[in-house]
């Protein structure tokens, strides 16, 4: 059983108590007239009433039924109100039970750092706000039963986005995640602390397991949500005949992610960088699919899976990929897009985002994660604050 870790403020819980509190007492002179309307039962051997008594009567239980009736609908009202925000409740939600409500975004970390980085909360945080009526989940490797006890006053960016009442944070629990799966094998086999690529060919690993068992969209941790996928069984193009597998979205139990994770076991090589990422998505493609060049912005479709054009998440490709940390004379729309692929495997200087840069990646961080922008303002700062010892 996988065990839930998440961190989050109770306000909303008590703004929602509050407001019935108050509606509860604009309720009480309805009780006070129904029961005055009614607190003169009939008797049993009561003289025969005229004409004109037992019609008064019979408005009066017209008029009790009708502000019952009224009453019920509004405690209905209140009621669903809560019902539809208690999916929310994050404190009493195992991870089985937020993936199996469907179509999840789902998040991977798979070092042990315990401090999302802004790219990553800022990946998360647009995600959030693009699908707001999807749970958008964030695995981390690093978190376990211990570490979540101090979560909420260590690492600030699990209230940032624990604060977002469709962002759930848990353990990685691989073990669990590729249970029923052909790589429980492969994974029972491996030795992590031998393997060149395990970060990266365990998050592979993970992300096929899991969008296998549950459905719903993969992203890395390095893309940016600027609308909603339309497509529910799709793999994005990294270049024309090339697959990614940074981004991509099926239902659960799809024979082609289970293809996928058999060829991932049969072919393994961890020593090739991507063997088990993006060229797996592409061999796999191509058995199913005449690949051809893109040409436009046109998508390209195959046994019922789209394949979308590069456009869509690859607008700035891989070699360009510091373009995002400069300053253009005209920012692109990307009108074509439905997310961006920042490349941080490229990053190898560490780029960031500098308040103040105007750089493409600062626009887009206060556009599409304004509220990771301005944790990252505060933090800046902080830092530039002078110390005791200035």
């Amino acid at each position: 059983m996988l065990q839930t870790v998440w961190v989050s403020s109770p306000r909303s819980w008590a703004l929602q108590e509050s407001r019935s509190h108050h509606q509860g007492k604009k309720r009480c002179w309805k009780c006070r007239f129904v029961r005055t309307i009614i607190r003169h039962p009939c008797r049993r051997h009561a003289p025969k009433r005229s004409r004109k008594e037992r019609m008064l009567r019979k408005i009066q239980i017209c008029l009790c039924f009708c502000f019952v009736s009224g009453i019920l609908y509004e405690i209905s009202l209140l009621s669903s109100c809560v019902f539809s925000y208690l999916p929310m409740a994050q404190h009493y939600l195992t991870p089985e039970q937020v993936l199996n409500l469907g179509k999840s975004i789902i998040f991977l970390e798979t070092t042990e750092r315990l401090e999302p980085p802004p790219l990553v909360s800022c990946s998360v945080e647009s995600a959030a706000r693009i699908y707001q009526d999807r749970p958008i989940i964030l695995f981390m490797r690093g978190l376990t039963n211990e570490t979540a006890l101090d979560i909420n006053t260590s690492y600030t960016a699990f209230s940032l986005l624990s604060s977002m009442k469709n962002v759930f944070i848990f353990p990685l629990q691989m073990e669990t995640v590729f249970q029923e799966t052909p790589l429980l094998q492969w994974y029972n086999q491996v030795v992590p602390e031998q393997e060149k690529n395990w970060v990266h060919v365990s998050s592979d690993a993970s992300r096929l397991a899991l969008i296998w068992k549950y459905g719903g969209i993969y992203m890395d941790t390095d893309v940016i949500s600027i609308r909603p996928i339309p497509q529910h069984s799709f793999l994005a193009a990294q270049k024309s005949r090339f697959s990614s597998n940074g981004i991509f979205g099926f239902p659960a139990r799809h024979k082609f992610v289970w293809d996928c994770m058999e060829n991932f076991v049969l072919k393994y090589n961890g020593n090739i960088w991507g063997n088990q990422g993006p060229f797996l998505m592409t061999r796999m493609l191509k058995t199913l699919c005449n690949l051809t060049d893109f040409r436009g912005t046109e998508d390209h479709s195959c046994q019922n899976i789209s394949f979308l054009n590069p456009q869509r998440f690859y607008p700035i490709p891989y070699p360009a990929w510091s373009r995002y940390y400069q300053v253009w004379d005209k920012s692109p729309s990307f009108n074509h897009s439905y997310a961006l692929h920042l490349w941080n495997f490229m990053n190898r200087n560490r780029k960031v985002v500098v308040a103040g840069s105007n750089t493409l990646a600062e626009k887009l961080y206060k556009t599409y994660c304004p509220t990771t922008y301005e944790d990252l303002i505060q933090n800046a700062k902080h830092r530039d604050l002078p110390g005791p010892e200035d």
